[in-house]
């Protein structure tokens, strides 16, 4: 979605505010105290959402191990090398 919106600079509590367009916040599902990055490049102001990363929990991994634990074949066998020998 591409949206174009000539935005009004405006002085509030002594700092300056440019209002974001609705359908951007919308979009973004943001609301009062969102944090929003801003890239400033030459005459350019570029105001992204931050995403948020997908977390995983362990039971949830394991269960989409249908085989159980990966194992190398001659895994047992294979001499110690790293800091597993202390």
């Amino acid at each position: 979605m591409v949206i174009k919106n000539a935005a009004i600079v405006e002085t509030r509590r002594g700092a300056l505010v440019m209002t974001i367009p609705k359908a951007f916040i919308e979009q973004k599902k943001l609301h009062e105290g969102s944090k929003v990055n801003l890239m400033l490049e030459g005459d350019h102001i570029t105001i992204t959402a931050p995403t948020k990363k997908k977390r995983y929990s362990i039971e949830a991994l394991m269960a989409e191990m249908t085989d159980g634990l990966p194992k190398v074949d001659g895994c047992d066998e294979m001499q110690a090398t790293g800091l597993e020998v202390n």
